[in-house]
């Protein structure tokens, strides 16, 4: 479902728009989610599903599609949300790609890919919904039509959550090359900025946080007030998701490299998107590797070799 359409720098992405509907006693709330094309694979009617006895109740079973097992995850159970009935001729799975796993997801209808500016998305600031659903799950909000707001939900930690992925820090190789000097950390998502920071502070690197690419932006300009011309003397790294609300990490790295106070300060992207399109993208928008999170030994690797590429 790639759409090779969307430009380096142009700061939109596109949305898979889905629904989870929750009976309640005044009627049917409605939710409107979304989830970027680039972590979609396909959409596909629910399937027969073989149980995994052992399992929470949200997880409805595995499918064998194209010879790749793949768990199937219903939202509105792991919500602790009550559907209304007669749903079944709308129920729908995205088969979900990130962090190089295969997982599905029920919804109760797949609406429409919607292209939308990041700067019209704004952070979860809330800590809880009439859906029940956790506001530490959601990385942004922006409004549609209608006045209706669309949220956008951080799968990465649900899966995390689940316990279907389960990124490993310590796995990171021992007595090793280590650096110094400060990493820029960007990322919406407070859990993967913790991993990422501990695995830089592991590779002996001061760690600054930044949330978005616009709040990246200005942490840079805050550690060009402190060190002046001479910045890249003592910042060596700029880590980037790619979806944050406000600036993505593509949009944030064409403005750094039309910098000419930070042009040469290397950008290496780590983001759960793992299709080939995205890291294409990264490395057009002026990045000098793209990660997929997270892989302790893949990610020491590649940060050592761009590092040691830029000490010559």
């Amino acid at each position: 479902m790639d759409d090779n359409s969307l430009k380096v720098g142009s700061n939109e992405m596109e949305l898979v728009d889905f629904r989870i509907l929750n009976q309640q006693e005044d009627g049917v709330y409605e939710g409107i989610y979304g989830i970027n094309v680039s972590k979609v694979r396909e959409i596909i009617r629910v399937p027969e599903l073989t149980e995994l006895p052992g399992t929470p109740e949200f997880i409805e079973g595995i499918f064998d599609l194209r010879s790749v097992v793949i768990p199937v995850v219903n939202l509105a159970k792991w919500m602790g949300i009550t559907p209304p009935e007669d749903l079944e001729k709308n129920l729908r799975v995205i088969i979900t790609e990130f962090n190089n796993v295969l997982i599905g997801f029920i919804v109760h209808e797949a609406k429409r890919i919607r292209r939308i500016n990041w700067s019209d998305i704004e952070p979860s600031t809330f800590a809880g919904g009439s859906d029940s659903l956790d506001g530490s799950k959601i990385t942004g909000v922006t409004k549609i039509e209608g006045d209706n707001v669309l949220l956008i939900l951080d799968l990465e930690s649900v899966v995390q959550d689940l316990g279907l992925y389960s990124p490993d820090v310590d796995a990171m190789p021992h007595n090793q090359e280590t650096f110094s000097g400060i990493a820029l950390v960007l990322d919406d998502s407070a859990t993967a900025r913790k991993i990422g920071k501990e695995a830089l502070v592991k590779m002996g690197f001061q760690v600054v946080e930044a949330t978005d690419g616009q709040d990246g932006l200005e942490k840079l300009n805050e550690l060009h007030g402190t060190y002046g011309d001479a910045i890249s003397d003592h910042l060596k790294l700029i880590l980037s998701d790619v979806e944050m609300p406000r600036m993505d990490g593509f949009h944030f790295a064409s403005n750094v490299k039309d910098d000419g106070r930070f042009g040469n300060i290397p950008i290496i992207f780590n983001s759960s998107i793992s299709d080939h399109f995205s890291e294409g993208r990264g490395i057009e928008a002026g990045g000098e590797a793209y990660l997929v999170k997270f892989d302790a030994s893949t990610f020491y690797d590649e940060v050592s070799r761009v590092l040691r590429g830029h000490m010559k």
